[in-house]
């Protein structure tokens, strides 16, 4: 969005312009009914499709009741790459194979803390007819076994939240202009937070911007407290500042799910928020995203 920017007028443009210059593409995910399986098919729980030698991910966590222990990640949700290449009009994600999520809900790791590293992770099958439903683990809880849910897709132009567009523009602290154009753009009302799940665009943000978080924490530095934070280096904290909202990406954005009388809700009301690098995106380097929780 940056060299956008630029070429439209730089700092000439009024609050509704630079947001128009930030958009993004998104794909919106909407949870529809129960699901039947099929084979490679683009849904939210039930079994994953993977190769034969897939090996179930775990995580050593802690859960509420402060029992740590390894535990096997949750699988939310599967896409065939297929189905959104339509939606994916600048075309970052693959275009074939399967792209699948998983997340360790008894602990449900917030981001903040280097040790959440695997906590979540991210799959891409290439070739779908090698793939087949997996068992669970014979240690999984039902609990954390999720329903299988039809997902809806859709494209939409996706725009900045008033934490990151002022991370952009530190220098514009007019909130009510903002919501005003950010409103006018949307249709949606800017002080309330979306009931959205999608892919790429930007987030919907609950507390604060979180590039930064991912590309510091990334790297091994704790940022759970103000002690943490006055502990990582100046140079990482100032390349993280300059750089990291133009090399970090939102990969998913998950919402609180419903179907039927199934419920899966992050913190309060809160979404996880799957980040990655757009080199290794365009490098298919799934395994090196960064998972952020908020909520309210």
């Amino acid at each position: 969005w940056l060299e956008r920017f630029e070429k439209e007028g730089g700092t000439n443009m009024n609050i509704k312009e630079k947001l128009e210059s930030m958009a993004k593409n998104s794909i919106e995910l909407k949870m529809q009914e129960n699901e039947v399986y099929q084979l490679g098919a683009t849904r939210f729980g039930g079994q994953p499709d993977v190769p034969s030698d897939f090996i179930w991910p775990t995580y050593m966590g802690e859960s509420y009741d402060h029992v740590v222990k390894k535990r096997p990640l949750s699988f939310l949700a599967q896409f065939n790459c297929a189905d959104f290449a339509k939606y994916d009009i600048e075309h970052l994600l693959p275009d074939h194979g399967l792209l699948s999520f998983f997340y360790e809900l008894d602990s449900m790791c917030w981001g903040f803390d280097p040790k959440d590293k695997g906590c979540a992770r991210v799959y891409w099958f290439e070739d779908i007819s090698a793939l087949s439903a997996a068992e669970f683990p014979v240690d999984m809880e039902e609990d954390f076994i999720l329903p299988m849910v039809k997902i809806a897709l859709s494209q939409k132009p996706s725009y900045p939240s008033w934490q990151d567009f002022t991370e952009a523009f530190p220098d514009d602290d007019d909130d009510e202009a903002f919501n005003a154009a950010w409103e006018e753009l949307t249709g949606e009302d800017a002080e309330e937070l979306p009931d959205r799940s999608q892919l790429l665009g930007w987030p919907d943000v609950i507390q604060n911007s979180m590039f930064e978080e991912c590309d510091i924490a990334a790297k091994g530095y704790y940022l759970g407290n103000p002690e943490g934070w006055k502990k990582i280096p100046k140079e990482i904290r100032q390349e993280a500042e300059e750089t990291a909202k133009d090399r970090w990406m939102l990969l998913l954005q998950l919402d609180t799910v419903e179907c039927d009388d199934f419920e899966l809700m992050f913190g309060d009301c809160g979404h996880i928020y799957f980040y990655i690098t757009k080199e290794d995106l365009k490098a298919r380097r799934f395994d090196n995203i960064w998972l952020i929780l908020q909520c309210f």
